[in-house]
């Protein structure tokens, strides 16, 4: 049974689902195009609207018009502490309200679960976070070092408008933080009753877009042609698309096997560990793309008339390699592109990685345990990215840390960037008792 919290927090746990709604109402759709992307400034002034009602005081600042991130700074009771980073993105990703059973900037609540774009990625994170600090403040809570929060732009688009921005010209901002915590780790896997693994995140796989371009000798469709563009992008893309890249163990996945291995009372053989992570479900899909460089066809262009054989033709690939795996994973890249193809990078960032230890680790497994008796935290490589990416480089130690306790039936991965995408009331309420407990002491 779980220990009494350390506040009641009635509060936060009250108004928590209706912040989140009313954020995912808030349609901030990134495109990756500043022209059409929508929305972050108007949410940045609704956080800062939030925050300035208990007393919080908070800035904005914007990379391009419309493109706003917002930080504050909350003081803890002791200054000489290192402060803590709690950050958070305001985008999301483009949804089409035909394929969902809601609209997706609806922002519904309805059997347990509040619905729509950005209720797990991570508009959940963004108002648990926002929940918590105004309790904090209505009730004379000062946590034992500063805490600073920072709500963002542009992360699904690789953070150049946002995270990025705000380190290269207000890292003052920052100043004293040695740690931060984000999204995508805290949340729950199911073994049985009793035992449920907690996946928090201390590394992520670096983000390499790229475009590939061949060229060819244009002529007329009709006629036979040996020196097709589109036959020999497509020859590269069909390489890429369907090779499945070498599985190395990095350590934090190495110490997850184990885990997993020990949880589940199995043999996990390190060389093909594909088959015991199907234990795991639908998460699978998210651990088993952290056991490899990976690199996936997403878009085609090519030609302009039917009967015209183009000169050249183009497709993006997003690809993703692991720490310490830059060198081989461009090597792999260029045995696959063959010859005649050219490739060139979109977006290109590092990969991240810390250790699972030290006295901030210790106070996530505390506070987990402190509300799930059968918690057990494990560390993983998120096969995505996210804005640690930025704050990394100001020399802090990142986590994934958004702390969840998930339904057992739930399919988590499939809700990022998924159709449908929702979060359980009772999943909010447990990460706010988590994140009370862990960051009042971290």
């Amino acid at each position: 049974m779980s220990e009494t919290s350390p506040t009641p927090l009635a509060g936060a746990q009250s108004e928590v689902a209706e912040l989140l709604s009313d954020l995912i109402r808030i349609d901030t759709t990134n495109t990756g195009d500043s022209a059409t992307s929508a929305g972050e400034r108007v949410a940045a002034e609704w956080v800062a609207g939030k925050l300035d009602e208990v007393g919080i005081s908070s800035v904005i600042h914007e990379s391009e018009p419309g493109r706003a991130s917002l930080v504050a700074r909350i003081e803890g009771a002791n200054r000489d502490r290192p402060a803590l980073l709690v950050h958070g993105h305001l985008d999301v990703v483009p949804a089409d309200p035909s394929e969902w059973s809601v609209h997706p900037f609806s922002g519904e609540e309805r059997d347990g679960y509040v619905w729509g774009r950005g209720a797990v990625d991570m508009k959940d994170m963004d108002a648990m976070t926002l929940a918590l600090v105004r309790d904090w403040a209505r009730s004379g809570v000062k946590p034992d070092r500063d805490i600073v929060l920072a709500f963002v732009a542009d992360e699904e688009a690789g953070g150049r408008k946002g995270a990025h921005y705000l380190v290269d010209h207000h890292a003052e901002l920052f100043e004293g933080c040695t740690e931060a915590i984000s999204e995508v780790g805290g949340f729950s896997i199911t073994v049985r009753d009793d035992l449920r693994l907690y996946l928090v995140q201390t590394a992520e796989k670096g983000l390499a877009w790229m475009k590939l371009t061949a060229a060819g000798r244009p002529g007329h469709g009709s006629f036979v042609h040996d020196d097709n563009a589109v036959t020999r992008l497509a020859q590269a893309v069909s390489r890429i698309g369907s090779t499945r890249l070498p599985t190395v163990l990095t350590p934090p996945m190495r110490q997850f096997l184990t885990e997993v291995g020990d949880a589940y009372g199995i043999e996990i053989d390190p060389d093909e560990p594909d088959e015991a992570l199907a234990k795991l479900g639908s998460i699978s899909r998210m651990i088993g793309a952290a056991l490899r460089n990976t690199a996936n066809p997403t878009m085609l262009d090519a030609g302009y008339k039917t009967n015209v054989i183009p000169g050249t033709a183009s497709a993006t690939i997003d690809g993703r390699f692991l720490y310490g795996q830059e060198a081989e994973f461009e090597k792999q890249l260029d045995e696959l592109v063959g010859e005649g193809v050219t490739r060139e990078w979109i977006t290109y960032d590092q990969a991240v990685e810390t250790t699972f230890d030290g006295p901030t680790v210790d106070l996530m497994v505390e506070a987990l345990k402190a509300e799930d008796a059968g918690a057990r935290a494990v560390p993983f490589t998120m096969s995505g990215g996210t804005d640690a990416k930025s704050f990394e480089t100001l020399g802090m130690r990142c986590f994934g840390f958004s702390p969840l306790k998930l339904p057992a039936d739930l399919d988590f991965a499939s809700l990022f960037h998924g159709i449908d995408e929702r979060i359980a009331v009772d999943s909010l309420h447990f990460g706010i008792r988590v994140l009370d407990r862990f960051l009042r002491k971290a």
